[in-house]
């Protein structure tokens, strides 16, 4: 902590965002940083609502956000350290609106199982330049194609900087290509263990936005922004692994390699598809890339290495065995949407629900399931809500913080229905 000059603390809050402060190094020793915890109670555009967890009724309490020494990393700007906090309340309790303790319960859940989760994150993403007006528009990548890399794909090297940031951080990237449209790319970072994974993703995300912005770019995670483009999501990769360090997934012992407790879990994201996209897909703008045959994750059905279906077994065996859920996107909170996911899979293998035949269709002009994800953000979440056993695993508390936030940012789209493209784009781009 010594070497550097200001520590940054950060949490992510209900919409995902990097909220945070500096601290002279000298006075981080303490190791905490307050907060207001009324910051949960912020839409995007900054109405404050009296929600569940937010505090505003009952004198903007502080909270408190917790860490150590060896929490301390390399950050990305100069002589400046980095360091995720845990937040509780100034008792000490756990903030239960918060993601990241919303994920730490699942993971002890599964500990209570005896099995460790291991994650892997793919997420998309679009950049976008300053035209002559000093609007926004599409990084000019005219020779882009998917699975492209390369000057054709990015003239101006700008992953490179993040490429080499992420690297200095300990942040390790598996690949990054240029994805279907000009423009869009895909960066899958490293598989490892849950929740070092998940705190990967959001310095990563952060750092590289930041990066990008110091360029003059954009670079945006929002689902949906440019109407005759492709959508971006956010894979969760995922599985178990007992005490010995065996991947759980696996059974040799059966025709397709796949153990009972991985169809369980499997038959745990497909039953509760509907409630799980009002987490995994929280923006009137997702729902513009969830869509019939958009491969993006719309069907409740899952398939063997089948990009059309939303839960995916990719055909690797062995330690690299994996579930692959692929309706989130990246307006998601990155630490819920993970709870989120693996809280439905245990219901799965806690329940053992029915496992539907995987998915044989190709799931562009047909498939074998009539369930979807819902049509929008209004049910979508009314879809969560009735989801009471959902709701109760990953944290009813939370639920509630988060569907009187976005019944509002719904409630704010209806209301300028009539300038929908404008509206989606002045409330997202910036911040997702």
């Amino acid at each position: 902590m010594t070497n550097f000059r200001r520590i940054r603390t950060i949490y992510a809050d209900h919409l995902g965002l990097a909220r945070g402060k500096y601290q002279p190094a000298a006075t981080a020793a303490h190791g905490q940083a307050r907060f207001c915890q009324t910051a949960y109670g912020l839409t995007f555009d900054r109405d404050l609502l009296p929600v569940e967890g937010s505090g505003l009724l009952t004198g903007l309490p502080d909270m408190v956000g917790h860490y150590k020494a060896e929490d301390i990393r390399l950050g990305w700007e100069a002589d400046t350290g980095v360091a995720i906090v845990d937040l509780t309340d100034s008792k000490g309790n756990p903030i239960a609106v918060n993601g990241r303790n919303a994920l730490k319960r699942a993971l002890a859940a599964y500990a209570d199982m005896g099995l460790s989760v291991n994650i892997g994150i793919e997420l998309e993403a679009f950049v976008f330049e300053k035209d002559a007006q000093g609007n926004w528009t599409p990084y000019d990548t005219p020779g882009a194609y998917v699975y492209g890399a390369g000057s054709s794909v990015d003239p101006l090297g700008l992953i490179d900087q993040v490429w080499e940031q992420a690297e200095a951080m300990g942040i390790e990237l598996e690949s990054f290509n240029s994805e279907f449209d000009c423009s869009q790319f895909e960066l899958t970072l490293r598989y490892g263990e849950a929740m070092a994974a998940i705190d990967d993703l959001l310095l990563f995300k952060t750092m590289a936005k930041e990066i990008y912005t110091a360029n003059g770019f954009l670079l945006s995670f929002m689902p949906k922004p440019i109407a005759d483009r492709g959508g971006s999501g956010l894979h969760v990769n995922f599985s178990f692994s007992d005490a010995a360090g065996n991947n759980v997934i696996n059974d040799t012992n059966t025709q397709d390699g796949l153990s009972t407790l991985c169809k369980q879990a499997i038959a745990g994201l497909v039953k509760h598809h509907e409630g799980l996209a009002g987490i995994m897909a929280p923006t009137v703008n997702s729902y513009r890339r969830l869509q019939p045959a958009s491969l993006s994750g719309y069907w409740a059905n899952w398939g063997y290495d089948h990009r059309g279906v939303t839960t995916r077994i990719p055909d690797e065996r062995g330690a690299t065995a994996r579930i692959e859920f692929r309706m989130g996107d990246c307006s998601a909170n990155i630490y819920t949407a993970a709870a989120a996911t693996l809280q439905a899979a245990l219901l799965g293998i806690q329940n053992d629900y029915d496992l539907p035949a995987a998915e044989e269709l190709d799931c562009l002009e047909s498939q074998s399931t009539d369930r979807h994800t819902p049509d929008n953000l209004g049910e979508a979440l009314a879809a969560l809500v009735a989801d009471t056993h959902l709701c109760q695993a990953i944290g009813q508390e939370l639920i509630d913080n988060h569907v009187g936030i976005k019944t509002q940012e719904w409630e704010n789209y209806l209301a300028y229905i009539s300038q929908t493209s404008q509206w989606e784009t002045d409330f997202y781009l910036n911040f997702v």
